[in-house]
């Protein structure tokens, strides 16, 4: 990474992409970004950025390093992989985080040293937050994993009239779809991420309510 390439980062402030930490916090929290940008479409954390976009810089890169390296292997399951620059500027230094988008998803945090099987401990970045992943975008997150057996779908009744329906309507969310044909909430589930696994339609992750829309 160049000056040039750092310098426009910090001006574009925090956005799905990049996150700023003054200095490093509890490890839990930091293993919680990293989750959320490996689970999603990769991003950056930049050490010793403040909020404000001012350039404070960190007090010991190998400390920082080190307390990084900790999260990423015994607070986040699996394991999340990572490269860091030490960039030089304005006579401090900042320490570039670059997590890319994992192939293993989804990621989930340990903390006080265990892991629950459950979506509440998986993080996905929506905008400029680390935010908690529904049930709905664990299992896509699950279904998109490398390891993963290619789809077969078949498209029967109830996944052909909520095509039909997206191919009228902007999008649909989880609620509106099992009252439009009167699906359980498991049933419902199943073929939306079918579908989504099938890349017929696009699940959007959102703060209040995901939706989904035509791919």
């Amino acid at each position: 990474m160049t000056l040039y390439e750092l310098n426009e980062i910090i001006e574009g402030g925090e956005n799905q992409n990049v996150e700023f930490k003054r200095k490093f916090t509890e490890p839990e929290k930091i293993a919680k970004e990293m989750t959320a940008f490996a689970n999603t479409h990769g991003g950056r954390i930049l050490f010793g950025i403040d909020d404000d976009k001012s350039v404070v810089g960190v007090e010991s890169e190998k400390g920082e390093i080190e307390y990084i390296d900790l999260a990423a292997k015994f607070y986040c399951e699996p394991e999340i992989r990572y490269t860091v620059d030490i960039m030089h500027i304005y006579r401090k230094d900042v320490i570039v985080v670059d997590i890319p988008e994992s192939r293993f998803k989804p990621h989930r945090l340990i903390e006080n040293g265990k892991s629950d099987d459950d979506h509440n401990k998986v993080y996905i970045r929506v905008k400029d937050k680390s935010v908690q992943a529904s049930r709905e975008t664990v299992k896509v997150l699950k279904k998109l994993r490398a390891d993963s057996p290619a789809q077969i779908i078949n498209l029967g009744d109830k996944e052909k009239a909520l095509l039909d329906y997206l191919g009228k309507n902007d999008s649909i969310t989880l609620q509106k779809f099992r009252e439009l044909l009167n699906l359980s909430n498991r049933r419902a589930s199943r073929i939306l991420v079918n579908l989504v696994r099938a890349d017929l339609i696009r699940l959007h992750n959102h703060e209040k309510e995901d939706f989904y829309t035509l791919n």
